[in-house]
Order: structure tokens, then C-alpha cells, then sequence
């Protein structure tokens, strides 16, 4: 009796032993399975995580990524293009400043413009009807956008350091300097965001039946999205924010130096909206962006596993609100812009 009662003890033993290391096991196969924005590819498409698809099908992304397009392009648009017009057509006397302020402007209109397709494609359920070249397009914008604003961003720092440490330099005034400085921007962002043209970037999602654009990498193209990301927010984010930084605390440095000069008191104010706007961009769009996308490719490059799909697409979606508050800048800097804003809301036609 005893004997048989041991061998029923250890038989107990044994299948919660199984049992325990079946389930280890299926934790284990979720976590491996559970890889953010890619999945098992297939010939059909690509067969995405749970948590993947749950992000996917949530109001978050249905719901609440439509509402943040639909403002940027409600506020975006007509800020912008005011801005365009006030900068060509409504000021006579061109600066450096402005021509950096209106590529910004011209920037963020050529995005806004395509935010349409964008509320269209999260209010479908994130199923891309449009095709892969238009995907393409507003991909492009996108990060065209961004990476235009940040490099823009930092002209308009430097140029307003250079003014207030150096008042009587010919540099800060030069405006062949501003329009040569301006198309090496363009052309830069051009060819750093060429890559996204050269693989595909919608992808069919087999398990919710969906094709999404932009949301899903195929694993065939993960090294390829890693490199090029990677390279794009180094050079794109890290360099320029890092010139931005050290240009704003000498600023900031000058003034304090110079604050019993009364002469420059209104230059200051300028000087200090202006560092506290892009304060504000900058952690609210760029930073938390272009960090979790250089942490997200460089755990995909790894092969390392990773939970962070919903709150890296939060992120880049957030990153879009630039176009609304960029305008900021031009109002609270260029004592011109607000001047010609408001007679132009006024309907007055006075041109400076």
C-alpha cells in the first residue's frame, strides 16, 4: 500500500512538473512571438504578435491617431499657409530669419496636405486602400516634415544666437547665406529620406486582414529599416539637437551677461519665447520619437525582444503635432509677422 502510495506521489509530481514547464514554455513562445511591429512572414502576408494586433484594432489607433491628424490639419493648414503668404507676398524686407521661417512653413504645409489619407487610413481600421505608392508619399512627407522642422528649428537658433553675440557681424544679415543654407537642408532631407522609396511599405496583416502602411516591416526588411532609420535619426535628430542645445545655452549665457544692458532687453524677450518654444517642440514632438525609434531598430537590429509597438506609434504620431505648433514661432520672433497677421485678419492691405 505504501509503495503504490509513493508511486502515486511521484506520478502527481511529475505531471505538475510537465504542466509547469508546458506553460514556461507558452509564456516563452508568446514572449518570442510578441515582436512589436513584425510577425511571421508568409506568402500570403505577414502574420503579426497579439499585442500587435491589439494595438492595431484599438481606439488608440482608430480613434484617437484620426483626432490628432484631424487637428494638425484643421490648425496646420491655414496657419501655415498664412504664414507663406505673409513671408512672399506681405514682407518687403527679407531676413535671414524669415527665409529660414518660411522653408519651416513650406515644410509643414507639404505635410499637412496629405494628413487626409492619413485620418482615412486610421478610421478604416489602419487598412491602407491608396496603394503602395501613395503610402510611400505620406511616408516620405512624414519624415520629410520632421527632419526639415529640426534642422530648420536650429537655423533660426543659430541665426538668433549670432544676432544677439554678434550684432554687427554681415554673417547674421546675409541672406545668400540663409537661401544656400536652406537648399542644403532640402537636399539633405531629400536624400535621407530617399531609402523609404526603396523597399515596401505597405504590408498585408494575414490575421486581422488588413493592410497597413508604415505600421508593419516586413522581417526580409528589417536590417534594411533598421540601417536606415538608425542613420536617419543620428543624423537627423541627434546631431542637429545637439547644436540646437549648445547654441541656446550660450544664448542664454550672452544674455545673462549682458542683462544691465537695457539696449537688448527686447532682443532677450525674443531670445528667451524663443528657446521656450522650441523647448516645447522639441519634448513634445521630436525627442520621444526619435528615441524610441533609435531604441526600437536597434533592438529589431539585435533580434532583441521588445513591448514597446503601441507606445513607439503613439510617439510618431504625436511627432506630427510640430506642424501646429511651429507657427508659434513665427508669431512670438518676427514682431513682422504679427504685425502683418493681424492686419491681414483685419483685411487690411498695407504691405512692409
Amino acid at each position: 500500500m505504501s509503495f503504490k502510495l509513493h508511486w502515486l506521489n511521484l506520478m502527481f509530481l511529475l505531471a505538475c512538473a510537465e504542466l509547469c514547464l508546458s506553460q514556461k514554455n507558452e509564456r516563452f513562445n508568446a514572449v518570442v512571438e510578441d515582436r512589436g511591429f513584425t510577425g511571421d512572414e508568409t506568402a500570403a502576408g505577414l502574420q503579426v504578435s497579439l499585442e500587435a494586433c491589439m494595438v492595431l484594432a484599438s481606439h488608440l489607433t482608430t480613434v484617437f491617431f484620426p483626432i490628432v491628424y484631424i487637428v494638425v490639419f484643421a490648425v496646420g493648414l491655414p496657419t501655415n499657409a498664412m504664414a507663406i503668404w505673409v513671408f512672399l507676398f506681405r514682407t518687403k524686407k527679407k531676413h535671414p530669419a524669415t527665409i529660414y521661417m518660411a522653408n519651416l512653413a513650406l515644410s509643414d504645409l507639404l505635410f499637412v496636405i496629405w494628413t487626409p489619407l492619413k485620418i482615412a487610413y486610421h478610421f478604416n481600421g489602419n487598412d491602407w486602400i491608396y496603394g503602395e505608392r501613395l503610402c510611400k508619399v505620406v511616408v516620405g512627407f512624414f519624415y520629410g516634415n520632421m527632419y526639415c522642422s529640426i534642422l530648420f528649428i536650429t537655423c533660426i537658433s543659430v541665426q538668433r544666437y549670432w544676432a544677439i553675440v554678434y550684432p554687427l557681424s554681415q554673417d547674421c544679415r546675409n541672406n545668400h547665406v540663409a537661401i544656400g543654407v536652406s537648399v542644403a537642408v532640402w537636399v539633405g532631407v531629400w536624400l535621407l529620406t530617399t531609402p523609404l522609396y526603396l523597399y515596401d511599405q505597405t504590408v498585408k496583416v494575414t490575421n486581422l486582414n488588413i493592410i497597413t502602411c508604415h505600421d508593419v516591416t516586413r522581417p526580409s526588411q528589417n536590417s534594411m529599416a533598421a540601417g536606415f532609420f538608425l542613420t536617419m535619426g543620428t543624423l537627423g535628430f541627434v546631431v542637429p539637437t545637439v547644436l540646437c542645445v549648445v547654441v541656446n545655452v550660450l544664448m542664454l549665457k550672452s544674455l545673462r551677461n549682458s542683462m544691465t544692458n537695457a539696449s537688448i532687453t527686447k532682443n532677450r524677450r525674443k531670445a528667451v519665447v524663443l528657446i521656450i518654444t522650441v523647448l516645447i517642440i522639441f519634448l513634445v514632438c521630436f525627442t520621444p520619437s526619435n528615441i524610441m525609434m533609435l531604441v526600437t531598430y536597434s533592438l529589431l537590429l539585435a533580434q532583441v525582444v521588445h513591448n514597446d509597438y503601441g507606445f513607439y506609434i503613439t510617439t510618431l504620431c504625436l511627432a506630427s503635432l510640430n506642424s501646429c505648433v511651429d507657427p508659434f514661432i513665427y508669431y512670438f520672433i518676427s514682431e513682422e509677422f504679427r504685425e502683418h497677421v493681424k492686419n491681414t485678419l483685419r483685411c487690411r492691405s498695407q504691405r512692409a
